[in-house]
């Protein structure tokens, strides 16, 4: 009985060591991402537009993805390119 109840306890433990804690990190970080966006910095949407950032709102943020063509789009939208991973 007792080694039942310790493998379940063991196997919560590793379930969250592994999958809710790092997604819980992963998540924290996307959302300091989004609320340091600032005006010039390069963003990449979740469809795959590259572009460089015009103006921060609220909720959105205001992108620029060619000359004379800016697209509003979501924060949530909005994921780190390789060049913003990391950086503090």
């Amino acid at each position: 009985m007792w080694s039942s109840l310790i493998f379940i306890v063991l196997l919560i433990v590793v379930f969250w060591l592994f999958f809710i804690r790092p997604q819980s990190k992963k998540a924290k970080e996307e959302q300091k991402f989004r609320d340091s966006l600032k005006k010039g910095d390069k963003v990449v949407t979740i469809g795959g537009f590259h572009g460089k950032v015009v103006e921060v709102k609220e909720t959105t943020v205001i992108i620029s993805l060619a000359p004379n063509t800016e697209v509003e789009v979501e924060k949530t939208a909005l994921q780190q390119t390789g060049a913003n991973v990391g950086k503090a």
